[in-house]
């Protein structure tokens, strides 16, 4: 490190001015060395990833976003709603795959460079070739982080600086030995450089100069790259989430009554749906389906006719009709939820036994199953963020439900599920002791 005020270490950071627009099938080398062609060797380039893809030519037509982060995931690692972490083709984890429709013409995305690393090496040599200096390039991407709040700037491609600083063995201060320390030396320094780059200001490069040490000399290679700093499958103790995820979703479920106006994102739904079917069934069979209703003309003609119905079964009951207008009144949860769901229950496959305690017992295990797809489906709403209600009253007018929403006759509804974003803070849950529920023999 360089020497400031009383010896201490310092270096400086500052970013490049009068960068212009780039294209596709600009040398950004040349553009660099335009602009800085003061660099020396042991300096650091900090390049934005975004105008290394316009260079590239990673601009793409996509009108859907979504569609385009598909194409670029290879896992999807956590998901909320219309946000997802995912790992992609780079290997990289991060929200979007990295997919980017800002600064870009309308209509179009910017995907990452396809090979981060390899984009690094080719403005290090190009500034080799035009400036005869030995430097090292970072190219930089903005990124979330777990646990934290905010975004920074990490390394994606590395040529020629030494991305981790390996301190285990060494001591600290107070001669304690240091065994876990491996310092992400590179996405420290991309981190200074968006300090000074900025966002939204138009200058997609920085230099930091003043940690040479940092930097391979001419006689050694571009080093490993930012490839070293993703962290391999084996030792990634947060790869998958799933039984933390599943927890966390299971303690999120809640019967919601009361939902705002915001819209329900059908895609989440859907998602919802492929957790539920998931279920365990008898017979290898698939005896659930979720009857959606998204609009409102079909959900108020379905509970209007229902309500009807439950109104005359009332008066056949002999309830009084002030005690009728309440119970109706209290049946509103699902009139007031901007997205309904009919589960059903379908028997193919089931076995016919000509044995009632048989058939009996085999129409049962398909509604448990049936409920397990529920249950499925209820939770994983709550891990999309949406509150829900599951009401049983369309179990007590079957016929009613069916003809409304022309459906087989052999389709049994299993009640009803409210869906929309929950009013207030629901309540605490009453504890419950596993111990209560237990039965050991």
């Amino acid at each position: 490190m360089s020497d400031g005020a009383g010896g201490s270490p310092s270096f400086r950071v500052w970013a490049v001015g009068g960068m212009p627009e780039v294209r596709d099938g600009d040398d950004l080398a040349k553009l660099i060395a335009a602009a800085e062609p003061g660099l020396v060797d042991g300096d650091i380039l900090l390049v934005t990833s975004k105008i290394v893809s316009k260079a590239e030519g990673r601009i793409v037509e996509a009108a859907d976003r979504e569609a385009a982060i598909d194409a670029e995931t290879v896992r999807v690692v956590a998901r909320r709603g219309t946000l997802r972490i995912v790992e992609n083709r780079q290997g990289l984890v991060m929200a979007a795959a990295g997919v980017d429709a800002s600064n870009t013409p309308a209509g179009t995305v910017l995907l990452l460079p396809e090979d981060p690393d390899a984009s690094a090496r080719t403005v290090r040599d190009g500034l080799r070739d035009i400036l005869g200096v030995e430097v090292g390039v970072l190219v930089t991407d903005t990124s979330g982080r777990p646990w934290r709040n905010g975004l920074t700037d990490v390394a994606i491609g590395a040529a020629g600086v030494r991305v981790l600083d390996d301190l285990r063995g060494g001591t600290d201060a107070y001669g304690n030995p240091l065994s876990a320390t491996v310092v992400a030396t590179a996405d420290e320094l991309a981190s200074a450089g968006d300090l000074v780059k900025g966002k939204a200001d138009g200058l997609p490069v920085a230099v930091v100069r003043g940690l040479s040490h940092v930097v391979a000399p001419d006689d050694v290679d571009d080093g490993p790259g930012a490839r070293a700093l993703v962290r391999s499958a084996a030792d990634d103790m947060f790869r998958l989430g799933t039984s933390e995820a599943v927890r966390e979703a299971v303690l999120l479920r809640r019967t919601v009554r009361e939902f705002s106006d915001e819209p329900v994102d059908p895609g989440a739904v859907r998602r919802a749906v492929a957790a539920a079917v998931t279920a365990p069934a008898p017979h290898h069979t698939t005896p659930w389906r979720f009857v959606l209703l998204e609009s409102a003309e079909s959900r108020t003609r379905l509970l209007d006719a229902m309500r009807e119905a439950w109104i005359e079964d009332l008066r056949r009951d002999g309830k009084s009709e002030e005690s009728i207008a309440k119970r109706v009144r209290r049946g509103d949860v699902l009139r007031n939820a901007p997205y309904l769901v009919v589960p059903c229950l379908v028997m193919d496959g089931s076995h016919a036994y000509g044995d009632e305690r048989r058939d009996t017992a085999e129409r049962e295990m398909f509604v448990v199953a049936a409920g397990a797809g529920v249950q499925n489906f209820l939770v994983a709403l709550a891990g999309e963020r949406l509150g829900s209600a599951w009401v049983s009253s369309t179990m007590f007018c079957r016929d009613v439900v069916r003809e409304v929403l022309a459906l087989p006759a052999s389709w049994d509804p299993l009640g009803a599920v409210a869906v929309g974003h929950g009013v207030g803070v629901p309540r605490e849950r009453a504890v419950r002791e596993a111990e209560e529920f237990l039965t050991v023999r």
